[in-house]
């Protein structure tokens, strides 16, 4: 350990221990914190995993969902017009998002009363949302659980550091308490990370959600509008 000395006019050198600065890792950190503490730190870190991938799932077939070509609504109206229902079907299935199953089963549909039809693209509607929300809400359960059970490793970490203070003998000793409070504070940070992440990324998923769904939602009109238009 390093050595200074401090030499003062008529006093002898006198030896004192230089501070030395303590740093400590992550996995340190997460280490210190006991078996309690890295079970639960597990916990969240398999919570996280499941949450990106869930995030990033979605967001892909969400993107997917939302591309359609400008035209599209175009050549069906002509197609329709034309009475061709056959190769506006065929058009609908080669472009194949939740737009074009919505106006293929329109088409599918047509000769029927202008109410019909709405109800059967209303229910295809619904089962399109569905399909586009399918395991979103786990993140909004995610963002929502993480934070507890930080907590939960908060209580056990004060717990565990109160059974080595009444163990301890009436001597309050840090390196007694280490443990549980690395547990205690380490889990909360890492519980509160989970579920920021996860609330991000649900809410994000939700406004891309809303932008396809109301994306379905001005393309079902305008088809109906287009067959309600006098011949």
């Amino acid at each position: 350990m390093a050595l200074f000395y401090i030499i003062q006019e008529g006093v002898e050198a006198v030896p004192t221990e230089e501070s030395v600065e303590k740093t400590l890792s992550i996995i340190e950190l997460i280490g210190s914190g006991g078996t309690a503490g890295m079970v639960i730190i597990g916990i969240l870190f398999i919570l996280l995993f499941v949450a990106l991938y869930i995030y990033f799932e979605r967001l892909f077939a969400i993107k997917a969902a939302s591309k359609i070509d400008a035209n599209f609504m175009n050549q069906i109206k002509d197609h329709v017009s034309n009475g061709k229902t056959d190769s506006a079907q065929i058009l609908c299935a080669q472009v194949n998002t939740p737009v074009s199953r919505l106006i293929n089963k329109g088409i599918s549909r047509i000769g029927k009363p202008l109410a019909d039809i709405n109800t059967a693209i209303e229910n295809a509607g619904r089962l399109e949302i569905y399909g586009l929300e399918k395991n979103v809400s786990m993140l909004a359960t995610i963002s929502g659980v993480a934070p507890m059970i930080g907590f939960l490793g908060t209580v056990v970490g004060m717990i565990l550091a109160i059974f080595e203070l009444a163990n301890a003998g009436g001597t309050i000793q840090m390196d007694v308490l280490a443990s549980g409070l690395y547990t205690a504070m380490t889990t909360t940070v890492a519980g509160l990370i989970v579920g920021i992440v996860a609330y991000m990324a649900y809410n994000h998923l939700v406004v891309k959600t809303d932008k396809v769904v109301y994306q379905m939602e001005a393309n079902s009109l305008e088809f109906l509008d287009h067959l309600n238009e006098p011949i």
